[in-house]
Parts: structure tokens; C-alpha cells; sequence
């Protein structure tokens, strides 16, 4: 593959890296399937893309956060306060998340601000074409882990952690359960929503269909990863899985769009890469009976 092939698959996996973790906090740190995903990162692309038109990307970002923090509170009611099942809380969310993505852009399905600044452009007046990109991608990236592991190292963070592992014994010790739901799940959705905004920055456009598969995107980057690094350890090591993971699988996806393969059959391949992930300690388990009984 060819220097800029392989920097344009680094730069998107790092992108993706940085969705992974956020939702790396609903998925494995609460342990909640949470589908909104899809809408809040078309939400990100959507502010990020309305406000650069205007000049003013940085906004953009900023309220993408914001915006994608309060889809994942919606989320995080509907399942504590209405007591609806998690998996269709997200599917609601997702579904409402499609009008209002829609309402950001103007009632347009894609919009495009080619020839505006974006957060990029400074980094394109002083560093070399092919790092200009992947070195405020790599800096976003490295700034929002570092203080979400800082943050989840502090007792609202433990408190957070402790809902995921244990939710009745943190009810016993008058922890807000509840909350600490809403949180976790705000948090996720805010990360998710920052990569979907710098996407389309990177991009330099924004299409209501682009968030339509990343929770299947973003699980097997998490779960390609903990194949690659093991399930085993801290949440430092889970954001790393977390990491290489989206890495590793873009490079995936562009190895076989440079093999060859046609772009609509990516969605069968993220499928099966999640499946075969999956099964892979089930492989092992089934290997090492198979072994025993050799033995005995």
C-alpha cells in the first residue's frame, strides 16, 4: 500500500479509536448495548458541519459535545425513569436522533463545507502534508483517554465503575444508580458525538446516513481489541484494547477495499469480524477440552 493510503487508514482508525471510547464507558464499564450510538455520532458531523459553514468550527465541536451529552442523558432517563429495556431506550433515541440531525443540517441530507477553515487548517500552515492531520487527531485523542481514565480514578468514577460491576451492592451503599447511569451513558455519547464532528472535519462534510453502523464499527474495535491484548486488566488496559483495535480494524477495511472488495460488502465483513472475535475464546475453551481429553 501506498504512504498516503496507509496515513488516510491511520488517521480514520484513530478516529474510530476515539469513538471506541466512548463507548468503551457504556459497553464495558456499565455494561449496557447502547444503540444511540448511530444517531449521536451523525449528531457530531451535524453541528460540526453547520457551524463550519459559518466559519466556526471550533463551535461546532463544542456544541457537538454537548448535543451528544444530552442524547445520551435522553437515553439514560428513558431506561432509569420510564424503566424501558436498554436496547430499545437506544433504539428510541436513535430513531428521534434522525429528525433532529436532520432539523442541525437545514432539512438537508448531506452538507459540505469544502474551502471553509476547520480545526486542521492550523495545523496545515506548520506541519508537513502528511502529519497535519494525524497529529491533532493523535493529540484529541491521547487529551479526552487521558482525562476520562483520571476521571474514572476518582470517586464519582469508581462510583461509576462500581453501577457496572455491582448495581445492587451500590444501591446498598446509597449510591444514585440512576444516575450514575445517565452520567455514564451522557459521558459515552459525548465522545461519540466529538468523533462524529471530527470526522466530518476531516471530511469536510457531513451525511445523515454517515453514523448508520458504528455501534457495529465501535464493538469490534473493543472487541478485536481485548482478542488482540486480552480481556484481562484495568480499564487502562481496556481503553488500549479499545485503541488498537479501531486501528487495526480500519487497516482491515482497507486492506480489502485494496484487495479488491467492493465498499457495500464492508458491512459483512465488520459483521463477521465481530462474530469471529467473539468466538475466539470459545475456540479456546473448545481447544483445550479437545486437548484435555487427549491427555486423559
Amino acid at each position: 500500500m501506498a504512504m498516503t493510503t496507509i496515513m488516510g487508514a491511520l488517521e480514520l482508525g484513530l478516529i474510530l479509536a476515539l469513538m471506541s471510547v466512548g463507548m468503551f464507558i457504556s459497553f464495558r464499564i456499565l455494561n449496557i448495548p447502547d444503540l444511540t450510538v448511530d444517531g449521536s455520532f451523525t449528531l457530531g458531523s451535524a453541528f460540526a458541519a453547520t457551524f463550519a459553514v459559518q466559519g466556526q468550527s471550533g463551535t461546532g465541536v463544542l456544541l457537538a459535545v454537548v448535543a451528544g451529552a444530552l442524547a445520551g442523558a435522553v437515553t439514560g432517563l428513558l431506561q432509569t425513569k420510564l424503566k424501558i429495556q436498554p436496547i430499545l431506550s437506544g433504539i428510541l433515541t436513535m430513531t428521534a436522533l434522525y429528525s433532529v440531525n436532520l432539523w442541525v443540517m437545514g432539512n438537508k441530507p448531506n452538507l459540505s463545507f469544502f474551502g471553509k477553515d476547520t480545526l486542521f487548517t492550523p495545523f496545515e500552515r506548520f506541519l508537513p502534508e502528511l502529519a497535519a492531520k494525524i497529529v491533532p487527531i493523535l493529540l484529541l485523542l491521547a487529551i479526552v483517554t487521558i482525562l476520562i481514565r483520571l476521571f474514572l480514578g476518582t470517586q464519582l468514577g469508581l462510583s461509576l465503575r462500581a453501577t457496572g460491576d455491582n448495581e445492587d451492592m451500590v444501591r446498598a451503599s446509597s449510591i444514585n444508580s440512576d444516575a450514575m447511569k445517565i452520567l455514564g451513558l451522557s459521558l459515552s455519547n459525548a465522545i461519540v458525538s466529538l468523533a462524529g464532528a471530527v470526522m466530518a472535519q476531516y471530511q469536510v462534510y457531513a451525511d445523515i446516513s454517515g453514523g448508520i453502523g458504528m455501534m457495529v464499527i465501535g464493538l469490534a474495535s473493543i472487541i478485536v481489541g481485548q482478542a488482540l491484548l486480552g480481556q484481562k486488566g484495568g480499564v487502562t488496559r481496556g481503553f488500549v484494547a479499545a485503541i488498537t483495535g479501531a486501528v487495526v480494524y480500519r487497516f482491515i477495511l482497507t486492506f480489502a477495499l485494496q484487495s479488491g472488495m467492493a465498499s457495500n460488502d464492508l458491512k459483512i465483513l465488520s459483521a463477521a469480524l465481530v462474530v469471529i472475535a467473539i468466538s475466539i475464546p470459545e475456540v479456546k475453551k473448545f481447544i483445550q477440552k479437545r486437548r484435555a481429553r487427549r491427555h486423559a
